[in-house]
């Protein structure tokens, strides 16, 4: 029998059916996802141009995520008293003692220049060593009335939303990184159903040889590709065994691996030891500190004044005793930053977040796990899967023209 090539090559075309069907699931579903975070920052002109869904929102996306770490794991007024004040002030030790020697020099300096250039050296060493005694004790003073106070020093929404939103790269990494089996899996899937879609697709073109459902079925892959990965991330959310199988949403089943990442990325880049103390002494509660501050400083003037009272009085509410208690609480003040960092080390150990946080989110039921990477796709899913739709429907067409036209 002779083999009819013309015959064979007409069916080629039809055969191009399932492959166009597989590459344009595929193409709209990577889209879907770059859309989703690309670019950081709007291209184009409005209202022609786009920015990533996770950037354009980050700010409504940084609040959700701060009111899931609140109310689900986190309580960092409990865990910030764990720090111990005596211990802060015992890590702070070396460094104080130079510091306290370096503002009384420039505090005594600026108003007591003579006096203070001929005064013995004896009182002098006097005066450094009472000093340096006295401020360990302001810096453990200053941390018990900050764990008193915690919530009016410590905005941790207004920390971690200011964070992530000056900081859209970090904000998208967050969710990056967590989902990043999941993301792959959606681009892969959108091959696999498309492919699927397009055998359909091809039986039904083979005998209703339309110029629409080739455009038709371009949409419902675009559509449906996108939809179907959506669901397979978080459907079903508790796990159905149907014999030795087990049938669970991706992101439900990787929860341990994704609490792992997550609390690592907000323990060390958005709510750090760092950033917490940088908050509390240079943020909107810096003025309370500074109070704190002032009252200890005004005690340890009290004592120096008593021990250099046969070279000058100093009265307490005396001009010259607020000047001096300024500028030292000022000086104080300017060089705490620096200062505070030798406690870092003691601080993260004892505040223990990265654990706290991966435990908590491990142990969560599947529905509230869930909301950790929902909102990514919630915000604006529709309007993704639409615009598969419609990448589908004009490949659809464009097939139709190329092959069968």
């Amino acid at each position: 029998m002779a083999i009819n090539f013309d015959e064979i090559l007409g069916y080629l075309p039809y055969l191009t059916i399932p492959l166009v069907s597989a590459l344009v699931g595929w193409i709209t579903n990577v889209l879907a996802i770059k859309m989703t975070f690309y670019p950081i920052e709007y291209f184009g002109v409005k209202p022609f141009g786009w920015q990533g869904i996770i950037p354009s929102k980050a700010r409504k996306m940084a609040e959700t995520a701060v009111d899931l770490w609140t109310t689900k794991l986190l309580d960092i007024g409990v865990q910030f008293s764990k720090i111990k004040p005596s211990k802060v002030a015992e890590e702070m030790a070396p460094s104080i003692e130079n510091l306290s020697k370096q503002i009384i020099d420039e505090v005594m300096d600026a108003k007591l220049h003579r006096i203070w250039q001929n005064a013995p050296h004896s009182l002098k060493e006097n005066v450094y060593k009472n000093v340096s005694a006295n401020l360990p004790v302001i810096v453990e003073e200053m941390m018990k009335d900050v764990e008193k106070d915690f919530s009016g020093m410590l905005d941790l929404k207004y920390l971690a939303v200011s964070s992530l939103t000056q900081n859209k790269k970090l904000l998208n990494q967050m969710f990056l990184k967590c989902g990043e089996a999941e993301f792959k899996f959606i681009m892969k899937s959108g091959l696999y159903f498309g492919f699927i879609f397009g055998l359909t697709q091809m039986v039904v073109w083979y005998y209703f040889p339309f110029w629409w459902i080739l455009p038709l079925f371009g949409v419902l892959v675009g559509y449906f590709t996108n939809f179907l990965a959506l669901k397979l991330i978080f459907r079903p959310l508790n796990p159905i065994k149907i014999g030795k199988l087990t049938i669970q949403g991706m992101f439900i089943k990787r929860q341990k691996e994704v609490s792992t990442e997550y609390s690592n990325i907000v323990a060390s880049k958005i709510i750090t030891i760092e950033n917490i103390f940088e908050y509390i002494i240079r943020g909107p509660g810096s003025e309370k500190l500074e109070k704190i501050v002032q009252k200890q400083i005004e005690q340890t003037i009290n004592e120096m004044a008593g021990l250099i009272k046969s070279l000058v009085e100093i009265t307490t509410g005396s001009q010259l005793f607020t000047h001096i208690r300024n500028i030292a609480c000022f000086r104080f003040m300017q060089e705490l930053p620096m200062n505070i960092r030798n406690v870092f080390g003691y601080a993260e150990n004892a505040l223990d977040l990265e654990h706290i946080l991966r435990t908590k989110m491990a142990e969560l039921p599947p529905v509230e796990f869930e909301a950790f990477l929902r909102p990514v796709f919630k915000e604006d899913e529709t309007k993704l899967i639409v615009i598969g739709a419609i990448l589908g429907g004009v490949a659809g067409l464009l097939q139709y023209f190329i092959a069968f036209y």
